[in-house]
């Protein structure tokens, strides 16, 4: 199983983003590093965005402490519980 996170925009513009941009970043490359964090990244129509975890505990670990949240630029969260059909299932 994989673990879904996603995120709603709160509508936060580009220059609030940016200014928390590097702890984002920073954050989600030491989950990446752990493997916990399989894929990450915005929609283009900028309405959220969403995150692959290895774990349910991952991904709330990582909402818990994530500065897009923290800082509210995130209206709401998720996880959602996801089963990989193609690809390495373990």
């Amino acid at each position: 199983m994989r673990y879904v996170l996603f995120y709603e925009s709160a509508g936060a513009d580009r220059e609030q983003l940016m200014e928390h941009f590097p702890d984002h970043r920073a954050l989600w490359s030491s989950y990446a590093e752990r493997g916990e964090l399989l894929l990450i990244g915005p929609f283009t129509d900028r309405s959220g965005a969403m995150g692959v975890f290895t774990t349910r505990e991952a991904a709330e670990a990582f909402a818990a402490e994530d500065p897009f949240v923290t800082k509210n630029l995130v209206s709401s969260w998720q996880v959602r519980e996801w089963m990989e059909a193609l690809g390495d299932p373990s």
